[in-house]
């Protein structure tokens, strides 16, 4: 896990080299033919990724994004009408069943289907109109890493082509600096109040908040940790109930409109009691962990990210667990 996600820089610069111009035809299809709907399919940390995705969507062009429920075409056969829309999978194996049978089932129907996928001779490459491959190359962990970063880079140069924003586009180039030095963050710190925890919040925000799910899932599927994202407004909704003395709390509060309400919140769950991990920008005072940039803050969860990964691989070994192999799982998924 540590090796594949510390790799990430040199497979990004790579995927950032490849597939552009396919990119770009694939822009100039959506600018000249909008999709009257825009839906993303995936499972697990590609979902999250997905989340990504159609946050930029919605904050740079405007469109609304829904993430579908595989089971209205796997299980329950709903007549979805599929006219004008645009269905977006993104998938590491692209083995799943119920990822691919949407797929199937919205091109057959005549809507934009696009696959971000690593593996592009897969059943879901094989099926979407657009199959365009990530370039994470061949992933042993169980916990995907390099393959969830790739699919951000995706997810924004699908975003950034469709907007035809020439300045968004560059920002993504340097992405491969901005990564390496992300792979070198140092977050050990936070090891003296996750080892012996049993369960975590994880909070974020807007474009923070796909970095809060995929945090939770790793929590838990290489350390055994109970752990739930909650978006920051969220928080006094119910799940405050469950803050007390010594709660732990981890809260990335990247660049952007959110960063502000989630710096206050972290100085009220500390009154509280909570033990605060507060994964914050340099600028930011009092930070507990430094959250490294990239060129523009609609990038910034690509290499906060990786921040955390290092530092979930060694969490999962100061807990005495294997990051590369977590118990009752498998590297492909395959669900209906």
């Amino acid at each position: 896990m540590l090796k594949e996600a510390q790799s990430a820089s040199r497979h990004v610069a790579m995927q950032l080299t490849q597939d552009r111009e396919r990119y770009a035809e694939l822009g100039r299809q959506l600018r000249a033919e909008p999709p009257g709907s825009i839906l993303t399919v995936a499972r697990g940390s590609s979902d999250h990724a997905a989340n990504y995705c159609a946050y930029l969507i919605m904050a740079r062009l405007g469109r609304i994004v829904a993430s579908l429920p595989m089971s209205l075409v796997t299980l329950n056969n709903a007549p979805l009408i599929a006219k004008d829309a645009l269905a977006i999978a993104i998938s590491q194996s692209g083995q799943s069943p119920d990822v691919i049978e949407p797929i199937r089932y919205f091109r057959d129907a005549r809507a934009a289907t696009v696959a971000l996928v690593n593996d592009v001779s897969s059943p879901l490459a094989l099926s979407a109109e657009w199959a365009i491959p990530l370039h994470a190359g061949a992933e042993l962990s169980v916990a995907a890493t390099k393959s969830f970063i790739a699919s951000l880079v995706a997810s924004a140069l699908l975003t950034g082509y469709w907007q035809n924003d020439i300045k968004f586009l560059a920002a993504l180039d340097a992405l491969p600096e901005a990564l390496d030095i992300a792979s070198h963050t140092d977050w050990s710190m936070a090891l003296e109040v996750l080892v012996p925890s049993t369960n975590i919040m994880v909070v974020g925000r807007g474009v923070s908040f796909p970095v809060a799910l995929e945090s939770a899932l790793k929590f838990k599927e290489t350390s055994a940790i109970q752990a739930e994202a909650f978006s920051g407004a969220e928080i006094k909704h119910g799940p405050m109930a469950l803050i007390g003395e010594g709660y732990p709390l981890l809260m990335f509060a990247t660049r952007g409109p959110a960063q502000a309400g989630l710096l206050k919140l972290a100085e009220e769950m500390r009154g509280r009691g909570a033990k605060v991990l507060l994964a914050a920008p340099s600028d930011v005072a009092d930070r507990d962990l430094t959250l490294p940039t990239a060129a523009t803050p609609d990038l910034d969860p690509i290499v906060a990210i990786l921040a955390f990964y290092v530092m979930a691989a060694q969490l999962s070994i100061a807990r005495g667990m294997d990051p590369d192999r977590p118990r009752h799982l498998s590297k492909v998924t395959k669900t209906n």
